[in-house]
């Protein structure tokens, strides 16, 4: 019985390994099923935005020896703060469908006595007579003015001659 026991789990244990080993070899079989998803044409798939959204207006805005405070103003929190490098803050975002990201940007601002040094990544300032000037047009629509509608009350007190005027 014992034996028996033991060529039951060895056989358990040897199939797991092989059966994915031998799929694997056969050219993805086991990605078929997803795969035909993915053609599919009916099924809905959101662009995902994961991290932090940094935009180049953004980077040009940031001066050496700023402060984290003022870094973290701008750009926001920082995606990832490591214990051991604490004076090095990553900016990272991703987009894409489903679980494969198209499209990667990551920003690293690094800080000496609390002030910032140095930025590296994807983006880097601009130099002042590359950086186009946008110009947020800024428009405010008030609505006209209209008195309050006079209750029945009120509008007898007024025609009587003990409203407020």
């Amino acid at each position: 019985m014992r034996k028996l026991l033991i060529f039951i789990a060895t056989l358990a244990t040897a199939g797991c390994s092989t059966v994915g080993d031998g799929l694997r070899s056969l050219g993805g079989v086991t990605n078929v099923i997803p795969d035909a998803l993915n053609e599919a044409p009916l099924i809905y798939r959101p662009s995902i935005q994961q991290g932090n959204v940094v935009s180049q207006e953004q980077i040009n805005a940031l001066r050496p020896g700023m402060t984290k405070r003022q870094v973290r103003f701008l750009l926001g929190t920082p995606m990832l703060t490591d214990v051991f490098h604490a004076n090095r803050w990553d900016y990272a975002y991703t987009e894409g469908v489903g679980s494969t990201p198209e499209e990667f940007r990551q920003v690293t601002v690094y800080f000496e006595n609390d002030r910032l040094t140095r930025i590296a990544g994807d983006m880097r300032p601009q130099p002042e007579s590359e950086q186009e000037e946008v110009k947020k047009e800024i428009v405010v629509s008030v609505p006209d003015w209209e008195p309050p509608k006079k209750s029945f009350w009120r509008k007898t007190l007024d025609t009587v001659g003990l409203g407020d005027d």
